[in-house]
Parts: structure tokens; sequence; C-alpha cells
């Protein structure tokens, strides 16, 4: 991965006149029992002056709400102080209507009368084009992230930075806690030849980053020029915490992300998507069940022999309700992790598709290879295909994710 001359430069530009933090420098967390401050509430608390006026557009979805869980599209259209004139929903949608793969279209939010455009699977020119059709003159973000390369709003992210600088809008992004910590980046690095939606660019798996920070590193290493940034930081946020010391309201950020333990676990157990086993889809516990037909207890004790750290493996049989296997009875593990800070997301994802395929003889990848688009390259599927335990296949990527960490320390802000 480059380490461009202005990678420390395009971060801390107009970044810089939102707070007095230059980019690369560390942010230490207000003093303990100093409650958490989003982007949004230190932007409103500003009374909007950040966004300098003109007409504004958000980039949201459900998760865009404030600790008395209203939301901040309709805050801000009876707020005087702001011009709020346009939405722009990612997938699921705005109001979070749709299923995963899924938008809303273009529609008129029947709350507040404001056009919601459809940015989902829209990049470059063409989403260019939905801003300036838009009139707007400031583009913001605000979503709630889960903390893994695959979920497609930190791609949203990218690809709404892209487009505003090609349609020479200015971007604002509204800081929110990565709920699983940012202690560190953990996992697989994508290789180029593999970027999809699920991973447009190289970072890691578990990438131990907010959205702002990482706006940062987009503007600084992957954008072919930069974006006119602003980044709303959180104040009272350390690294070290999880979202429930936030203090915020958990909304889901998609269907099938319905508590902080999903969050926990899904950047481990969503390479379950990229095979034939049930990844918990049509389940109470998404990406914590996994599970197919002819699997039995035999893959819990097999898992459970490896003395993962901070975490147990139970026994489990279940029945979608939609998704892989709908309403059949299935066998398969629940995920119980006992000590959440010595947990190890990828490497259990890596240890139970390892177990998976020595415990079940009819273990399969997806016909497409999708867990290469997911792991970021062949190594874990053909690693795993060739007997390699949890540990060869582990090594196999830190060269490459300990290059990823030299780049991603100059973009943390927080302490």
């Amino acid at each position: 991965m480059r380490m461009s001359r202005r990678s420390l430069l395009a971060a801390g530009t107009a970044a810089a006149a939102l707070t007095p933090l230059p980019a690369g420098a560390a942010v230490r967390a207000a003093n303990p029992g100093t409650r958490l401050r989003t982007g949004f509430e230190r932007l409103a608390g500003d009374g909007y002056a950040r966004l300098g006026g003109g007409h504004v557009g958000i980039v949201t979805n459900p998760t865009g709400v404030t600790r008395d869980v209203r939301h901040i599209v309709d805050v801000m259209h009876a707020d005087t102080r702001v011009d709020l004139t346009a939405v722009f929903g990612p997938e699921h949608g705005f109001r979070g209507t749709a299923q995963a793969g899924g938008s809303e279209g273009r529609y008129d939010d029947p709350a507040t009368g404001l056009p919601v455009y459809d940015t989902y699977l829209k990049s470059g020119q063409a989403l260019a084009d939905i801003f300036t059709a838009s009139g707007v003159d400031t583009v913001v973000f605000d979503i709630q992230d889960v903390g893994a390369r695959f979920y497609t709003y930190i791609w949203t992210l990218y690809d709404c930075m892209e487009a505003a600088q090609l349609a020479g809008k200015r971007f604002v992004v509204l800081d929110r806690p990565n709920p699983v910590t940012g202690r560190s980046a953990q996992g697989p690095v994508l290789h180029q030849e593999f970027a999809t939606f699920v991973g447009r660019r190289p970072i890691a798996q578990a990438h131990g980053m907010t959205v702002a920070e990482l706006a940062r590193l987009f503007n600084g290493e992957f954008l072919t020029a930069p974006v006119e940034l602003d980044t709303v930081l959180m104040s009272g946020w350390s690294r070290g915490e999880f979202y429930d010391a936030s203090g915020l309201p958990w909304v889901p950020p998609s269907p099938n992300m319905p508590t902080a333990d999903t969050a926990l676990v899904y950047s481990g157990t969503c390479l379950f998507e990229g095979t034939n086993l049930s990844e918990g889809r049509g389940t109470t516990r998404p990406f914590e069940l996994l599970g197919a037909e002819g699997l039995d207890g035999r893959w819990a004790a097999a898992a459970g022999e490896l003395d993962l750290p901070g975490v147990h493996f139970r026994e489990a049989y279940f029945a979608p309700t939609f998704s892989k296997f709908q309403g059949r009875t299935i066998g398969g593990v629940q995920i119980h992790v006992r000590d959440r800070a010595a947990y190890e997301p990828v490497r259990t994802g890596i240890a139970l598709l390892v177990t998976a395929k020595k415990a079940w003889s009819g273990f399969a990848w997806r016909p497409d290879n999708w867990i290469d688009k997911l792991t970021g390259s062949t190594l874990v599927r053909t690693m795993t295909d060739a007997g390699a335990g949890t540990d060869e296949v582990v090594a196999a990527w830190q060269d490459e994710l300990e290059a990823f960490r030299r780049v991603r320390k100059h973009y943390l802000i927080y302490k």
C-alpha cells in the first residue's frame, strides 16, 4: 500500500477548519464521566455553522438518530438554521425498508416532503450527476458503521466522496463510534483485483477505524483527486470502548444487524456468506448462529478444542425463516462471546471455516467464489482447501496487515 505525499496534507485541509485537530493527531478522550457527543450533536450544538450555509443534502439511514431516537433528517428539516433540501439513501434505504441487496428507489419522503435519491450501486459520474441534479452545495454523511470491510456503508461513503469531488460539492462526515472498538486492525487486506462493493480499496477485514478516520484515509490514499472534506468529530469517545459504553441507542444499521453483539462477530462470521452454510439469516441471531443440514455437535466440539480466546461454541439447531435452508431444521453452532476484549472475530471466523470443512463432508464454497470477494484474495479459500490450519491461514496475511497498519496509524484521531 502506498503512502502518498498528500496523505497527511489532504486529510487536514478543510477538516482542520472544523476542529483544532490536525490529521494524524490523536485526540484524548474526554474525562471519565463526560457524556459522548456524536458528530451530529456537535454540529447541531454549533447551530450548523460548520455547513457554511447553502443547500444541504445528507446520506443517511435509520441509524442517523439523536440519543432520544429522533431521526436527524426530521430534526434538521424542522430547524430554520439549516437548509436541508435532499436525502440520499444507501443499501436498505433511507428509512430502512429494504432487505440485503435492495434499496428504496427515488421518492419523496412522506414525513418531510424531501426528495430522497437512491445511491445504492451508483458511483462515479452517475452518482455525481445525482448530486448535481439535487441542487445541493454540501453533502453530509451520517451512518453507523460496524467495523468490517465488507459492510457496504463505508463504500457508500467512498463512492459519495468521489462523486462529490466530481460534482464540485463539499463533503462533511459526522462521526459515530466504531461499535467493536478501534483498538486494532485485523484480518486480510483486500487485493485490488478483487475490488467490489464489499471492498473497494485495500483495507483490513476488521479496520478498527471510525467513519471520519476512514474518510481521511480515503481522501489521502485512494481518491484520484481529494474532495473538500470536513469531519465533525466526536468528543468523549475512547478507542477501547465498546458500543454500550457510548450511552447511545442501538438502531440496526441493516435488517440482519439487530444488536451490537451481532457487530462483534460479524467481521469473522460473515465469511459464511461465501459458503453453502447458513450464516444465520432468518433467525433472531444472524451471524451468531451458523449451520447446515447434516451438521451436528461434532462441529462445536472441534471448534471448542481450539481453545480460541474469549469464546465458547454451543451445539445448536435452528430453522431459518428465510435465506438458506428456509423452513428446514439444521444443525450447527452458536457463538457465545464470553470475553469480548480477548475475542478475535476474524481468527474465529477462519477457525470455524476450517473446522466446518473437516466436520461436514457437504461443505462447499459458493460457486461464484464469493469468499474471495469477502476475504479480498484467493488465500483463505485455497489454503483451507489445501488443509491448512487456522494459525497457518492467519499467519499468511500478517505482512500485508502490518503494511496497512503503518498507513492506518497516520489517520487515527482518537486515543
